[in-house]
This record gives C-alpha cells, sequence and structure tokens, in this order.
C-alpha cells in the first residue's frame, strides 16, 4: 500500500510547524516555572582591584591623576556627618540651588554641581541607576547615561572644578568597592584623587535620535540604532516596557499583581529615566504592563548582561519564577523581595481572575 505523497508532504509541514510552537513552550517552561531541584542562591561578587577597574573601564573614560584634591574620606565625612547634622539647612539650601533642575526632572536626582555654559544650564546628577548628566537649554531637558557603575566609581559631592570644559566633562573622585554591612552596603577607597573624563559629544551620541544616549541602552540591553527596541510602534522614551512586547495572559497578570506599588506613583510616568530593573528570563515577566512606572530586564545569565549591570546592583525588587502544585493544577506558589522584605504567595486562578493567599515572609 502506497502512502499519497500529497498527503505525506503536509503531514511534514505540520510537523515542522509545530517545531517552533514546543520550542517556545519548552523555553517558558525552563525559564517561568521553577522546577523540584531549583534552588537559587546568593553569590557575592568579589571586589575589583585598582587594575581590574582600569582595565576594564570603558574607552570614553580617561581618568587622570590629580596631584591637589579632595579625598574619599573628607568628602564621605561631610555627606555622612556634617550633612546630616545640618539636614535641614543644606536642603533648603539645595532646593533653591538646584531649584531648575529639581523641577524640570520632577525631584528624581540627586543633584551633585551646576554649571551654566552660555544659554545651557549642565548638572551631575544620580539616580537609582546610576550618575548622569543633565542638560536644560530652551527649556528642553536631557539626560545622558555615564555609565560608570557606583561599584567602582565615587563622584565627590563637593566638585571643586567646573564640571564642563572645553567640550568634555570633569568630575573628581575616587576609586572605590562595596563593603557589605549589616542593613546596607559601605563603600571603601582603593585609589584617591583622581579625574573622570567624558568627551561630551560621544557622551551625547544618540544614533537612534530616540531620547536615550548609546551609552545608557548599551548598559540596559536596549537597541540604539532602533528608537523601537521591541517593535510594538511605541518609541522607547515613551514606552514603559521598552524591551519586550507587553501580553495579557493569566501569568502576566500575576506579575502585574506582585510589581512594588509607591505612593503618588502617576509622578513616576513623568520621569522616562527612572526605571525598576528586573533580573529574569521569564517570558510572562518580560510580557507585563507595568502601568505605573518603567520596566527594564536583565537577564539572569552573566554571559548575557551588559558589563554595567554585571557589576551594578539596581535591582531593588525581584519576583521569583512560578512554583506548581502538581495536586491542584490551577494553585502556585509565587515570592516576591525587596530590599527589607521576603513574602511567599500561594495563587489560585479561579473563574478568569487570581486570588493571593500571603502564606509565609521574613523582615530584614
Amino acid at each position: 500500500m502506497h502512502s499519497c505523497p500529497k498527503l505525506l508532504s503536509m503531514k511534514i509541514l505540520y510537523f515542522l510547524a509545530l517545531i517552533p510552537l514546543i520550542s517556545c513552550s519548552s523555553t517558558i517552561e525552563k525559564n517561568c516555572f521553577e522546577s523540584e531541584k531549583e534552588k537559587s542562591e546568593y553569590v557575592e561578587q568579589k571586589p575589583f582591584t585598582v587594575n581590574e577597574i582600569l582595565t576594564k573601564k570603558p574607552s570614553y573614560l580617561e581618568i587622570v591623576d590629580l596631584k591637589n584634591f579632595r579625598s574619599f574620606k573628607e568628602d564621605s565625612l561631610y555627606a555622612h556627618e556634617y550633612k546630616w547634622k545640618n539636614y535641614d539647612e543644606i536642603m533648603k539650601q539645595k532646593e533653591t540651588e538646584f531649584k531648575d533642575f529639581k523641577d524640570a526632572f520632577h525631584n528624581k536626582f540627586m543633584i551633585y554641581k551646576q554649571q551654566n555654559v552660555g544659554n545651557t544650564k549642565y548638572a551631575l546628577g544620580r539616580n537609582d541607576l546610576g550618575y548622569w548628566l543633565l542638560k536644560i537649554a530652551d527649556r528642553k531637558t536631557s539626560a545622558y547615561f555615564l555609565g560608570l557603575s557606583f561599584s567602582h566609581y565615587y563622584f565627590n559631592e563637593i566638585q571643586n572644578q567646573p564640571l564642563i570644559k572645553d567640550g568634555v566633562l570633569k568630575v573628581e573622585g575616587s576609586l572605590v568597592q562595596i563593603v557589605k554591612v549589616p542593613r546596607h552596603d559601605d563603600y571603601s577607597a582603593i585609589a584617591d584623587g583622581k579625574m573622570f573624563k567624558v568627551n561630551l559629544r560621544e557622551l551625547m551620541k544618540d544614533r537612534d535620535q530616540d531620547g536615550y544616549n548609546d551609552i545608557f541602552e548599551k548598559c540596559f540591553g536596549l537597541n540604539p540604532d532602533d528608537k523601537d527596541s521591541d517593535g510594538d510602534g511605541i518609541n522607547d522614551f515613551a514606552d514603559i516596557n521598552p524591551m519586550y512586547r507587553s501580553e495579557k495572559n493569566k501569568f502576566t497578570e500575576l506579575y502585574e499583581m506582585l510589581l512594588p506599588t509607591y505612593a503618588g506613583a502617576p509622578d513616576f510616568k513623568k520621569d522616562p529615566y527612572h526605571f525598576e530593573v528586573f533580573k529574569t528570563d521569564c517570558d510572562y515577566f518580560h510580557q507585563i504592563n507595568p502601568g505605573e512606572y518603567k520596566v527594564l530586564f536583565i537577564p539572569e545569565n552573566e554571559d548575557k548582561q551588559s558589563y554595567y549591570v554585571r557589576f551594578t546592583d539596581v535591582c531593588d525588587f525581584g519576583i521569583s519564577k512560578i512554583r506548581k502544585n502538581k495536586e491542584f493544577p490551577e494553585r502556585f506558589y509565587i515570592n516576591k523581595w525587596d530590599s527589607s522584605s521576603s513574602t511567599d504567595y500561594a495563587a489560585e486562578y479561579k473563574n478568569g481572575k487570581w486570588k493571593l493567599e500571603m502564606i509565609g515572609g521574613i523582615d530584614i
């Protein structure tokens, strides 16, 4: 008995069409659902030496040794002692001195120093992602990410020299390493008296003209050659999830329910430079619509991470993979954490809705 060639051909095509679906399903299962054998362990990164920092520094950065400088100890004592003893007075002074930048950037940056160059105003700023050069020109605001990890680079709060000179950003500070102490991280200087120099033309490169400089996009995994990294039709600068297309399914809904919330969260929508960053390979997590603020994602595999996020702790929150309940298919377990707590949940999907039950947790 001979098989029909046409029917056989159709079967082969159908089988080949199933392969990507099977592969995709297998990837989601691996990346989003925790196996019985999986156990996550925290591995502390070994601090970089001075030589390692200098060897691995970005090519656009020049580091100059200063003969006369404000030491890390002197600057940090000011920051930790004098500043806090006179907190109200100093905050009033900063509110007045940096008012233009605080208003323009919705008070989302800590400002170090500002400088006028002609009709353009510049300031050195920092948020949870790292250091930025802020700019106000003709009432238009811009921010340029420096791509220098606060795990390695310390910028003095008191800057004795002009920030901008001859088209170059110049910042005084030290090379440092993080010291783990109870409840927070501290810093220790490993090389004092440094001037960090970055050419403004290099810093302000934005090949795709989406509003984020190339350095930022390379550090956080966006596409510097395409203003719409995920191809969803929304410019990265306006997209609240610029790395991945948002989708609607029951597991993205579960992750959305567990996202951190804030008082006054609508203000974050006005700040294109504030992101919550999560380390995950889970497709369902990637596909969330966060609503209140912007999100970025870091791969779990260090080999796939950028140099910047590999050695800079930019994740304040995390949500685990999902653990299945073998006996009850619609019941799952999941954990979320922040810097001071960890909470375990049982999640049950009934009548098209999730019901969350807190079943454990710890406060740090």
